[in-house]
């Protein structure tokens, strides 16, 4: 019997668990294929895409949201495979045992608005494909597998919902509170949907229930690109924590108020975000970010100077102590530009989520059914979030990269290499042989 650590753990062990030879799988020999595997992706890609611009939207409980799961069911269905749905909509395909813990392997169908192509679709779709090859070759799990659709993981409602639901950790008062940014309430958005949101505080796996999952997802940054390698493997999901400031100030005629008598807010603004190098070369490290996307400014009127300003400061960091550090001086530097501009200012922390270790067991795994199949890796953190993170607390997770054509994504200029997709592919596809042949 295979018992999987319940924590992230050394190479060693995990083999010395696990006890396969890569040899061992090499009579059964499945493959990838590919252009099965592109008319999937194609297949789901015909729902809620936008032929103007190019995008899709399959935005989390909309209606292609939902079409594109009852058709992903289906051709679940189509393979023989047992399929159920949860509470928060999260669908499951089970090949294998119907009695016993499983492997869960796939991503996410929802997309942001005007997303692209491959943003959580192509590792769900991968999962299918590495299951069909699986049944072509004869392959009798000994462990059942589990190909999974993660619901409402881009963030309408905050995101990762469907793993959430999975691990155990949504609550009620999660549930009650999320909005949308037009207002409409979680419970409301899956009423619509024939759903039932308090449904999903009863989605939870029990501990031991599912062995691993494994997820596969395009890079969304240029390092795989930029490094010329073909696959990544993720060792860490980097934090996230959004402080929300308000900067107020006067807002006066733009041709009467002389410059040095100004209390701009948007000045402030923009001074704040100009002092983010030097905040992040004296607190941060190599895997720091900061970034300032969303601003408001009021008026909002050419001929006014700005007398209020409202920005999102985005701060993420493999290291819980080093994210807290940034997170602490730049409530310093917002201090400081709003006294030297005579500003009141407010800051609050909106959200945040600790970094998370995925499992060095499965990563070694990966590893050396990469070196089989002469596959170049790199180990890598993941600066965004995704749905490994959130299984970790439920059981081992892994996360595999595919390059993304200049780091482009949440776009409909999102692009990676077939080429590379197939070298992911077999990749994962390896990995599940190698662990479902014993039970």
């Amino acid at each position: 019997m295979i018992n999987f650590p319940t924590a992230p753990t050394g190479r060693s062990k995990f083999l010395q668990v696990l006890e396969i030879e890569a040899e061992d799988v090499s009579g059964q020999n499945p493959r990838i294929n590919s252009e099965r595997l592109k008319a999937l992706l194609d297949g789901v890609n015909a729902y809620g895409h936008n032929s103007r611009t190019g995008g899709f939207n399959r935005i989390g409980y909309s209606e292609p949201d939902m079409a594109v799961r009852a058709w992903f069911v289906e051709q679940m269905r189509g393979d023989g495979l047992a399929v159920s749905r949860d509470g928060v909509a999260n669908i499951f395909g089970r090949f294998g045992p119907v009695q016993g813990p499983s492997i869960l392997v796939g991503s996410h169908l929802d997309t942001v608005p005007e997303g692209g192509s491959l943003d959580g679709a192509l590792g769900v779709c991968v999962a299918l494909e590495c299951v069909r090859a699986m049944r072509e070759a004869g392959v009798e799990p000994a462990t059942a597998v589990e190909v999974v659709a993660t619901a409402e993981e881009e963030g309408r409602f905050g995101g990762m919902l469907g793993s959430q639901a999975i691990a155990g950790v949504l609550t009620a008062e999660q549930i009650d509170a999320a909005v949308d940014a037009d207002g409409v309430r979680l419970v409301e958005a899956m009423r619509a949907r024939g759903l039932d949101a308090r449904d999903g505080l009863a989605a939870a796996r029990a501990p031991g229930s599912v062995r691993a999952f494994l997820e596969l997802h395009i890079e969304q940054g240029p390092v795989l690109e930029h490094a010329g390698i073909p696959i990544g493997i993720a060792h860490t999901v980097a934090g996230v924590v959004n402080l929300s400031v308000r900067l107020d100030g006067v807002a006066n005629h733009s041709g009467t108020t002389p410059m040095h008598l100004r209390a701009d807010a948007f000045a402030g603004a923009a001074a704040i975000a100009h002092a983010v190098p030097q905040l992040l070369e004296r607190h941060g490290g190599e895997n720091s970010r900061i970034t300032i996307g969303k601003v408001d400014i009021h008026p909002n009127f050419i001929h006014t100077v700005p007398g209020r300003a409202e920005f999102v400061v985005n701060i993420r960091d493999t290291d819980d102590r080093r994210m807290a550090a940034l997170a602490g001086a730049m409530r310093e530097v917002v201090a400081d530009v709003a006294a030297a501009r005579g500003l009141r200012w407010t800051i609050e922390e909106q959200s945040r989520m600790a970094p998370v270790e995925l499992d060095a067991g499965l990563a070694a795994l990966l590893h050396e059914e990469a070196d089989r199949l002469g596959l170049q890796v790199l180990d890598m953190p993941s600066g965004a979030g995704h749905d490994a993170q959130t299984m970790q607390s439920l059981c081992p997770s892994a996360l595999l990269f595919v390059p993304s054509r200049g780091g482009i994504s949440h776009a409909p200029e999102e692009w990676t290499a077939w080429g590379d997709i197939e070298k992911g592919a077999a990749l994962m596809l390896a990995a599940l042989v190698r662990l479902v042949e014993r039970s």
